[in-house]
């Protein structure tokens, strides 16, 4: 049978870094995944606790977490010839980095998830142009997110538009104007955690972000930003990075904060003064189970 590059040959395609799984290549190799070939990708393990009850039916219920994520991908390598088959292996086992690795799985929404290679990258010769293969990969963050990053961007709040510290919570922030604030939406199943970069100069900046029952979780950092300085606040990893290279996690404090699925937020920024050329950018993917 004869294939053209850039052929979807049915099914789900799977992305592995740059190697397209499902589809033919540019070398005219046709990669399928099988039927069964995607396992894990649908259903995350749990983690969950339980204590028995002294004296008593049941347990005691402790909190429950998605475990870390095991995924196998599996099918078919048709070659036009022996040799083109035995490049195929070494651009499989490539992919299927010991580093981190986006994984993007095409559905009607196309998911991702950063993985690695958690186990052996079999390869079985069938016939000279044709082999199958099964890799074993991991995501240690369970949660599979859109392609789509969600990006937002605003400035300080104009003078005598903004928030004075210290503030007293419930803070309740004005609807309205978008100077100084923006909105971030997780359409998914699961909690996702925005990452905050603030460009200087600024001093003292907070970030305060209001749910949709009117509760506000605050994060503030303590020092100054010069010009063209960049935090970058990572609330799933919790770091808070300077220029790239440098800690700044002491000056930081707060709580960090999570969108639940389904909900919009808004988010704002004050600081101790202000300038037109500090910026706020706010970034997050819906995030499902």
């Amino acid at each position: 049978m004869g294939y053209t590059p850039g052929q979807i040959l049915g099914g789900r395609t799977v992305t592995l870094g740059t190697l397209v799984l499902g589809q033919v290549d540019a070398a005219g190799v046709a990669w399928t995944v099988s039927k069964d070939g995607l396992r894990g990708w649908d259903g995350a393990p749990v983690r969950a606790q339980y204590s028995d009850r002294t004296a008593d039916h049941g347990s005691w219920a402790g909190p429950t977490y998605l475990a870390a994520r095991p995924i196998t991908v599996a099918g078919t390598v048709t070659a036009p010839d022996l040799a083109t088959l035995d490049a195929a292996y070494d651009q499989l086992a490539a992919a299927a980095a010991l580093t981190d690795t986006v994984l993007v799985v095409g559905e009607t929404s196309p998911k991702q998830a950063t993985v690695r290679r958690s186990g052996e990258v079999l390869w079985r010769l069938d016939t000279d142009r044709i082999a199958s293969y099964s890799v074993m990969l991991t995501a240690a963050d369970p949660r599979r997110y859109s392609t789509m990053l969600q990006t937002a961007s605003t400035g300080l709040p104009a003078a005598g538009a903004g928030i004075t510290l210290p503030i007293t919570l419930p803070l309740t922030i004005p609807a309205g104007g978008s100077s100084g604030q923006l909105t971030l939406t997780n359409g998914g199943t699961i909690g996702t955690r925005p990452v905050f970069t603030i460009t200087g100069p600024v001093t003292a900046p907070a970030i305060l972000v209001q749910y949709p029952d009117s509760t506000v979780r605050q994060l503030a950092y303590s020092d100054t930003l010069g010009a063209g300085d960049q935090l970058v606040i990572d609330t799933d990893a919790h770091t808070a990075i300077l220029n790239g290279v440098a800690s700044r996690r002491r000056y930081l404090s707060g709580m960090w904060p999570e969108i639940g699925p389904g909900q919009t937020v808004t988010v704002q920024w004050t600081a101790a003064s202000t300038d037109p050329a500090a910026l706020l950018t706010a970034s997050c993917r819906s995030a499902w189970m």
